[in-house]
């Protein structure tokens, strides 16, 4: 009995550190915290120059970003400037005059835009974010302009964010709340089932996988574990290593991190579905194009799939860090998204929005760095996180 109560203690803590209770009344998540990171405001350096006529525009800075980036970034380039729109061929004229901008994981930097951006004087586009998928490397190098990113800010906050969508599906949190809330206090459908024993396959372990193969390993979970290079964290660990298709039918919880690649794409999709033990749960924290969403729903509504936590979406990028509930019918019907209120509608799924990174401590290592990166550059020194030509994001 206390091994069952610790667990679910343990589920709580996971939950209620990462807001998921909010996540399922609004996807507006991102203004609901923003005043958690006031205290993260101040970043120090050891740096002292300034350089007043080197300005950068930072793109998608909703006033979360704004919060924390400013005195950081204004502290070394006084003449930012924050733009709330994200980067695309519309707003890219808003980057008009300056050397640098700053951008994040939805920002659209394709060719044409590019090709606005160095038209403007553009020399760098310095990335919020790990992955790169949605800007064109090859289009920024023919034009001179360098690309960063930040590899790693916080690993743990997006593994931690992944779990406690685990507890939350498994033991019904999201529903229960909503039914107290509304004097609901029955116990049917809220059934179940313990962690301690339960296998658990994390697609790439990386270092956010790493991460997260640790933490279910220390609630008692066998592990398992598919990645073509094998972590020997993950393997001390005593994690096991399979083949996808080996993998698949053992596990009772799938848990997504690998990147978005060409070869990646849709990797869970109805064929590996099919191979999936029946009423399994699953995880996707990492990139949306990873499952199929069409594919999923069927799956979700014959019971192939028991529950299914989603940070991401494959069609998210015109949806996600925005607060559509001020906007009228209309203007909301110009980006409906029929899938994922199909998805939001099933009582099993559970839906954030892409907001796993979202820590204090997540926040602070990702200002640390971009501004890092550009002071690098405005002094002339070798860039420690330059994005090669590979045409692709990166393993996270």
């Amino acid at each position: 009995m206390a091994s069952k109560t610790a667990a679910v203690l343990r589920g709580l803590l996971f939950i209620s550190s990462r807001n998921l209770h909010k996540c399922r009344a609004s996807a507006n998540v991102l203004n609901q915290v923003w005043q958690t990171h006031r205290s993260f405001a101040s970043t120090s350096r050891d740096d002292s120059a300034t350089f007043p006529d080197f300005k950068v525009a930072v793109f998608s800075s909703k006033r979360y970003v704004a919060d924390f980036l400013t005195q950081p970034l204004r502290s070394v380039f006084p003449s930012s400037t924050f733009v709330e729109p994200r980067l695309d061929i519309n707003s890219a004229r808003m980057a008009e005059g300056c050397r640098a901008v700053s951008i994040f994981v939805n920002d659209v930097c394709d060719a044409k835009v590019v090709q606005q951006l160095a038209g403007g004087g553009v020399q760098l586009v310095a990335l919020r974010c790990a992955g790169y998928d949605r800007v064109d490397v090859k289009a920024c190098h023919e034009a001179g302009i360098q690309v960063v990113h930040v590899p790693t800010y916080s690993p743990q906050s997006v593994a931690e964010h992944a779990v406690a969508m685990m507890f939350c599906l498994n033991r019904n949190l999201h529903q229960a709340h909503v039914r107290v809330s509304q004097g609901n206090y029955a116990l049917s459908g809220l059934v179940g089932f313990e962690m301690l024993g339960k296998t658990v396959g994390v697609l790439g372990t990386g270092a956010i996988g790493s991460h997260a193969a640790r933490i279910l390993k220390g609630i008692g979970c066998r592990v398992l574990a598919h990645d073509l290079n094998p972590a020997q964290e993950c393997v001390q660990l005593g994690v096991e290593y399979l083949g996808l298709d080996e993998m698949l039918p053992q596990c009772d919880i799938l848990t997504l991190h690998w990147p978005l690649l060409p070869s990646t794409h849709h990797i869970i999709n109805k064929e590996r579905i099919s191979r999936m033990k029946p009423g399994a749960m699953l995880i996707n924290v990492s990139r949306g194009g990873l499952v199929e969403t069409d594919a999923l729903c069927e799956a979700l509504e014959r019971g192939q799939i028991g529950a299914v936590g989603m940070d991401v979406y494959e069609d998210e990028d015109a949806l996600f860090f925005e607060d559509w509930s001020q906007y009228t019918a209309q203007e909301r019907m110009r980006f409906w998204d029929r899938r994922l209120k199909t998805l939001l509608s099933y009582p099993q799924v559970l839906v954030t929005p892409h907001s796993a990174f979202l820590t204090r401590e997540a926040l602070h290592n990702i200002a640390t760095t971009t501004v890092s990166s550009m002071v690098d550059f405005a002094a002339g020194r070798p860039l420690r996180n330059l994005v090669q030509e590979r045409g692709h994001s990166p393993k996270p």
